[in-house]
């Protein structure tokens, strides 16, 4: 099978996907409730898998719920919490509840999060864990045994466009869609010009990028953003905007705008991150143009 999002990439498509994390209990009315408002706006949702290491409800189950609700999901999937049968196990668990699309992740490190007396694992690393995925598709696990139906992702891997060293990145990279990926999300873009340079880097090994927007609420989180988060660097006049701002939400999304307008030319689609705010991305898009414009009006 192949997935809906995996088809309107295919045929040149530009695609819109947003994340959504599930909830930290067992009431998922709010996350099905931005859910579906993004269903007829976006291609596909991202379920978080336990974001910044901080407990919440399986992934596993989120996306099936969206797939209950005939929306397509995104099903995250980190290498912290759960060893190479574990991992399979969900794998074959989301196949077999309908789930078409996987992001392969290694996962934010268990101390940056809510739990940190746990023990992370880390049995695999997110280019094994391509590789677990796709001895799957081939019918066999990571034990050389044979599996009964064997699953048919569309998988996708994690890129940071403006990490440095580039070529240590890119390196990685080739791994990555050695083992399997199809498509990259990238994190958070901030220089567009990055952007550009990755994806012709990128582009001789034939596979898709969709650039992640992250919605930047005020100059204080730009700074963690900054300070905490590998690869990533919100530029001094960015926070200095957020700064000045008498309103810096909105002009998080003006800026969120601009950037998604900026990077529209060198990628496949547009990932938005709009950390409990997905209410704002119709705004947003309304920067990007074409069929989008109207949105939210």
């Amino acid at each position: 099978m192949t997935s809906t999002l995996q088809s309107k990439l295919a045929s040149g498509r530009f695609v819109l996907t947003a994340e959504v994390c599930p909830p930290k209990g067992s009431d998922c009315a709010d996350f099905l409730e931005k859910s579906r408002k993004l269903s007829g706006l976006v291609d596909a949702i991202n379920v978080t898998d336990n974001q910044g290491a901080t407990m919440r409800i399986s992934p596993l189950a989120a996306a099936a719920l969206l797939v209950r609700e005939g929306i397509e999901p995104i099903f995250q999937i980190t290498c912290r919490d759960r060893n190479r049968l574990a991992l399979q196990s969900d794998l074959l668990g989301a196949a077999a509840l309908g789930i078409e699309n996987v992001l392969a992740l290694t996962g934010d490190h268990i101390s940056f999060g809510d739990h940190c007396a746990g023990k992370p694992v880390f049995d695999l690393d997110s280019v094994q864990l391509l590789q677990a995925i796709k001895g799957l598709g081939a019918g066999q696990d990571l034990a050389g045994k044979s599996v009964t139906g064997a699953p048919a992702f569309f998988v996708g891997a994690a890129a940071a466009p403006e990490a440095e060293p580039f070529p240590l990145t890119f390196y990685k990279l080739e791994k990555k869609v050695a083992a399997g990926a199809q498509f990259f999300q990238t994190q958070a873009i901030f220089d567009p010009e990055r952007l550009r340079l990755f994806s012709e880097a990128v582009r001789p090994l034939k596979v898709k990028v969709i650039a992640g927007i992250l919605l930047l609420k005020s100059a204080g989180m730009a700074r963690f953003v900054t300070n905490n988060i590998p690869g990533l660097k919100v530029p001094a006049p960015l926070i200095e905007e957020l700064e000045a701002a008498a309103d810096p939400l909105a002009a998080g999304v003006a800026i969120a705008g601009r950037l998604a307008a900026a990077c529209k030319p060198y990628c496949d689609g547009l990932h938005f991150m709009a950390m409990g705010r997905e209410d704002l991305i119709p705004e947003i898009l309304k920067a990007v143009g074409g069929r989008w414009s109207a949105v939210g009006s």
